[in-house]
């Protein structure tokens, strides 16, 4: 376990642990840190947070928030420059691809950033957004420790270049809700999600349960770490049944729609 603000200076002898991090930092991310602490905390989950004796409790939600924010302005300028000729409907798509929960999951256990994140949930569904929300408090503490520039170019290099495809990113459909919800409209069928959040017992790992009405019907239930997961969740499950559901005077199959199923 690192040792956070233990009123050692930066300049003190690091842990074999710490040295080990640093190493491969430097090695494996090309990244050189300055303040050694915000990218120790980067990697610490909430649920492994760290209290120290002034009763705070240290981790790196905020600097996940930090680097939310960061990574949307890279992404949405690097699109922009990407491609010229495209609206904004398009650009908003494939931003939305980019930084969605399960592609900065995919892409922080592709680079290897899994391997160094500190945590204890056992809560597996909570599990599959832990590494992407490092990966974002990793860009929170590269900001901070060398601003914007630098952490632009390591995002374009580092992740973009190496490792997103972007004309298979045009083919990946995954709004789900805005589907069902567009399905819905043009059939004239009322539709709403009914969310809330599911008792767990696990204050640091929220589940939500999300249940799509359409006409009046149930036809979706998902599950998620947030209510927009959750919601997504649901509407796949809804989108597999559309061509169940009987409209007035006629039934609509999805196929005809155009639609992946």
């Amino acid at each position: 376990m690192f040792k956070f603000f233990s009123g050692a200076s930066q300049k003190s002898k690091l842990s074999a642990d710490e040295k080990l991090l640093l190493h491969r930092l430097r090695k494996e991310f090309n990244l050189k840190p300055t303040n050694f602490d915000l990218f120790r905390i980067a990697l610490v989950h909430k649920s492994a947070s760290i209290v120290t004796a002034e009763n705070k409790s240290i981790n790196n939600e905020r600097l996940e928030y930090l680097g939310d924010a960061i990574l949307d302005a890279i992404v949405t300028d690097y699109l922009f420059t990407h491609f010229p000729n495209r609206n904004e409907g398009f650009l908003t798509k494939m931003r939305s691809r980019i930084v969605s929960r399960s592609m900065l999951n995919s892409l922080a256990i592709t680079i290897g950033l899994d391997k160094l994140v500190v945590s204890q949930t056992n809560n597996a569904l909570a599990h599959r957004h832990i590494f992407g929300d490092a990966l974002e408090a990793l860009i929170g503490a590269i900001y901070l420790d060398q601003g914007f520039k630098t952490t632009r170019k390591w995002v374009v290099q580092h992740i973009l270049h190496n490792h997103v495809n972007l004309n298979q990113l045009q083919q990946i459909e995954t709004d789900y809700k805005s589907r069902v919800i567009e399905w819905a409209q043009k059939n004239k069928l009322p539709i709403f999600f009914e969310n809330q959040e599911v008792e767990t017992g696990k204050k640091e790992n929220p589940l939500f349960e999300s249940k799509l009405h359409i006409n009046q019907k149930v036809v979706g239930y998902g599950i998620g770490n947030c209510k927009k997961e959750a919601e997504q969740n649901a509407a796949v499950v809804a989108l597999n049944k559309i061509d169940l559901i009987t409209l007035p005077g006629q039934k609509i199959n999805s196929e005809t729609m155009g639609w992946e199923n």
